[in-house]
């Protein structure tokens, strides 16, 4: 594809928030690039780095058509959610994906993959698949699946989230029907998904798409006690819609204790989390 021709309707929009990552920026940036599916455009929301991403991006832009940079102010009080939704008004594709300024997609027909799912199946609205988790040295410490089908995506929903957020492809017109993500500033993915799946249905890809930092930089590790009470929060917002209410809520319950811990013994502790909760919900 000439990269210097940008549609100007492309099929998918992929968002990438930022913030002071320039030394990760490229990686997942290139991740894209190398997709087999070319029809996309990546649009990186930047609040404010003082790095020198803007410098970096302002030459991508001039090499690759399809990637747009926004910088914009950081808006005070506000989470992630925020600039997703910014991003994704912007964006003119009829799919959006999601990807972190510290991922990178290891699978080159990611994007192929689920647009010809979402093609194909008009009754689904949202499509995710697995991740490889790796250290901060990029060594591998394991890979996971989500559960595949709508039945067994909703029969464990409340445990976890049951989408892997920056795996993911949905409809952006069902977004916009349900108004996009929630002002919250922690696992706004996991509401997100849940909403999805009051309207639509829901599908994992038995594929591993996405590879990511599960300790070190990574928020969920660095923000854990906040985003368990927002998890807790929104199992209960949700009870009434999927089942298991009582069992997934003391599961997170036992993590919300758990990220009382100090720091260092979480970070000894974490690859066992990460492993348990994902390899049983």
């Amino acid at each position: 594809m000439d990269t210097n021709a940008q549609d100007c309707h492309p099929v998918v929009s992929i968002v990438m928030p930022t913030y002071n990552r320039a030394e990760l920026l490229m990686k997942s940036i290139k991740s894209v690039q190398e997709q087999s599916y070319g029809d996309w455009e990546l649009i990186v929301v930047d609040d404010g780095s003082t790095d020198r991403t803007a410098d970096m991006m302002k030459q991508l832009e001039e090499e690759d058509s399809r990637i747009r940079y926004h910088r914009i102010a950081r808006i005070p009080n506000k989470g992630i959610a925020t600039y997703l939704n910014i991003g994704i008004r912007a964006s003119r594709g009829r799919y959006i994906a999601r990807i972190d300024d510290d991922d990178k997609w290891c699978h080159r027909d990611k994007l192929k993959l689920q647009v010809d799912f979402l093609e194909n199946n008009p009754e689904y609205v949202l499509v995710g698949g697995g991740g490889i988790l790796v250290d901060e040295k990029g060594n591998q410490m394991f890979r996971y699946l989500k559960n595949e089908t709508d039945e067994e995506i909703r029969n464990y929903a409340l445990y976890s989230n049951p989408i892997a957020h920056t795996a993911v492809m949905f409809r952006k017109d069902v977004f916009e029907k349900i108004g996009g993500y929630n002002d919250i500033n922690h696992a706004e993915d996991m509401d997100l998904a849940l909403r999805f799946g009051k309207v639509g249905k829901l599908f994992n890809m038995k594929e591993y798409f996405i590879e990511y930092l599960a300790i070190g930089q990574n928020k969920s590790f660095l923000q854990q006690r906040q985003n368990t009470k927002q998890v807790l929060e929104i199992i209960k917002k949700y009870k009434d819609d999927y089942p298991h209410f009582t069992k997934a809520y003391m599961l997170n319950l036992t993590q919300y204790a758990y990220s009382f811990l100090p720091g260092f013994v979480r970070k000894g502790l974490q690859p066992f989390m990460y492993y348990f909760k994902r390899h049983h919900f």
